[in-house]
């Protein structure tokens, strides 16, 4: 049986406060505090969507949460491979690395190395090169983020997992 590791990531609720105005309490709602890794994959994504002037996203913890259950059956049942996304509800992207230390930002910044070959005046990518992981990080329509990462630790690899919602990359369509 391979021995693994899962990084789940979700939004975890803080504390809510009470103030105290004109003699009655008011309630505030709590303040959603993420875990460092999901802060990670949620600043690089809004970093390359901020260097195209698309708005930034935000982290689902509901979309977190089906990307942690995709990033654990290609774990458990499929020898952490590649998940076939295609036919879900969300934009996908997926990297399988070697090494076990393989950080929200450094997958991010892998996707985000195809920027150079994609040309935004014509929507195109140049010949030998593929865009797609680049194009749906700077998806402008794609507002809600969830990522999960799987390590393999016999295979000494890890799986990182990314949904979108809603997805993107549709042919024929500008990212931004």
């Amino acid at each position: 049986m391979v021995q693994c590791a899962l990084l789940v990531l979700v939004a975890v609720a803080a504390v809510g406060s009470i103030h105290v105005t004109a003699g009655a309490a008011e309630a505030t709602p709590p303040a959603v505090a993420l875990p460092a890794a999901a802060r990670e994959f949620l600043e690089a994504h809004n970093g390359a969507r901020a260097a195209v002037g698309v708005e930034p996203m935000k982290w689902s913890e509901q979309v977190a949460s089906i990307s942690s259950k995709y990033v654990r059956l290609q774990r458990d049942k499929m020898g952490c491979q590649f998940a076939n996304l295609t036919a879900g509800k969300f934009g996908a992207n997926q990297l399988w690395a070697r090494g076990t230390l393989v950080t929200p930002r450094m997958v991010v910044d892998h996707w985000v190395k195809e920027k150079p070959f994609y040309n935004h005046t014509d929507n195109s990518c140049a010949p030998n090169h593929k865009c797609g992981v680049y194009t749906q990080v700077v998806w402008r329509s794609s507002l809600q983020l969830g990522c999960a990462q799987a390590t393999c630790v016999q295979d000494q690899a890890s799986l990182t997992i990314c949904f979108y919602d809603p997805p993107g990359n549709y042919v024929g369509e500008k990212p931004y």
